[in-house]
């Protein structure tokens, strides 16, 4: 069983032997995270209009309306661009991460979603994963929280495997995750102290070392669940 420690070390010395590469890949991950968030909030954004006594809308109405609708038609178009694009390259970022941990990938792997072949897949699948943890956070946030580890390996798996089903990237995810959860869950709390710092510095630390190092232990608990995986015959 792996140990918090261990990844964190073996993460920090392999993005740190390629380090400006791994720096670009994490910055634009973060971005495509920033997006769905950006997206997601400004499509939640309902309107609420001033009426006088008589039923009218009040003079500035038109103005909140055509404001509303400039905003969720970003809205929209940003989550488009998040599901269309941002996934693909965030599959790219979690590949080279995996590659990382052996090889010296270039950023260049960020595209590795768009040649693979399975485009399609791949974007079908993430929408699903981001569709699916939305859906049970809002019956409650607890829900949500766990089925966001239970799909923590998808992308992953995708990154290695783009031509896998859907329901068996789910699957194997689970599978890998079961009675991980909670460990994974106090593996990011270990990263609090390094979130803090990253808020104090207006998210210079966190581009230039604390996303990257973030990620690059996630992609140590990847090998670790792949080997424990193939062993169990998860993945064949």
């Amino acid at each position: 069983m792996w140990t918090r420690f261990d990844l964190k070390m073996r993460g920090r010395q392999a993005f740190q032997r390629n380090y400006w590469a791994s720096v670009v890949v994490a910055l634009v991950m973060s971005i495509v995270a920033a997006v769905f968030t950006a997206s997601g909030s400004n499509g939640s954004r309902g309107f609420h209009g001033n009426y006088d006594g008589w039923g009218y809308f009040s003079e500035f109405s038109l103005l909140w309306i055509a404001l509303a609708g400039i905003a969720a038609v970003l809205g929209i178009g940003m989550l488009l661009l998040a599901i269309f694009v941002g996934n693909v390259l965030v599959v790219g970022g979690y590949r080279f991460f995996v590659l990382n941990q052996t090889e010296m990938p270039t950023a260049g792997n960020l595209g590795y979603g768009f040649k693979s072949g399975h485009y399609g897949n791949i974007v079908l699948t993430m929408f699903l994963r981001d569709l699916f943890t939305f859906l049970w956070t809002l019956l409650f946030v607890v829900p949500g929280i766990i089925k966001h580890y239970e799909y923590l390996m998808v992308p992953y798996i995708l990154a290695e495997n783009p031509g896998m089903g859907r329901e068996e990237a789910f699957l194997i995810s689970k599978k890998m995750m079961m009675g991980q959860k909670w460990e994974v869950f106090v593996l990011d709390l270990s990263f609090i102290g390094w979130r803090i710092l990253e808020a104090i510095s207006f998210g210079i630390v966190g581009i230039f070392y604390v996303e990257p190092y973030y990620q690059a232990t996630l992609a140590e608990l990847y090998s670790e669940n792949r080997t424990l995986a193939y062993q169990n015959g998860y993945i064949r």
